[in-house]
C-alpha cells in the first residue's frame, strides 16, 4: 500500500489541489484515485485560468461560447462545470464507499450569491 493510500487509515483525506480537462481525458485523475487514493479535488477560478491558458483541451468550446455566450460568468461556468461533473463521477464510488465522507469535488460559488443562502446550496 503506497504511502498516500495509508493517509486513509489514519482518518486522512487526500485531495488534489488541481483540476483540468486534460487531466480527466488522459486518465491522471482516474489513476492518481485508484492508485494514490486521492478523494476528493479542490478547484477554483485560478485553477482553472491556469487550465484554461494552458491547455489545448478548451480551445473548440472557448471559441463557441465566445460567439453564442456574452456573459463572461456564464462562458466560464458553461466551461467548468462539465470537469466538474466528470470528476464528480470519477470520484462516485469514493463517495459510495466512504458512505459520503469522502468523493467531493468542490466548485466556488459565485460572489455575488455569498451571502445568498438558497443560491449557494
Amino acid at each position: 500500500m503506497k504511502a498516500t493510500q495509508q493517509l486513509h487509515e489514519l482518518g486522512q483525506s487526500l485531495w488534489l489541489d488541481n483540476l483540468s480537462r486534460s487531466l480527466i481525458r488522459d486518465g491522471t485523475l482516474a489513476r492518481l484515485i485508484a492508485e494514490d487514493g486521492v478523494s476528493g479535488v479542490t478547484s477554483n477560478p485560478s485553477i482553472f485560468h491556469s487550465a484554461l491558458a494552458s491547455s489545448p483541451d478548451y480551445a473548440d468550446d472557448m471559441a463557441r461560447l465566445k460567439t453564442s455566450e456574452p456573459d463572461a460568468e456564464r462562458r466560464y461556468e458553461a466551461l467548468v462545470i462539465s470537469d466538474i461533473q466528470a470528476a464528480c463521477d470519477l470520484l462516485r464510488p469514493t463517495f459510495d464507499a466512504s458512505g459520503g465522507n469522502d468523493g467531493y469535488v468542490s466548485l466556488e460559488v459565485a460572489p455575488r450569491w455569498a451571502y445568498d443562502a438558497l443560491r449557494t446550496v
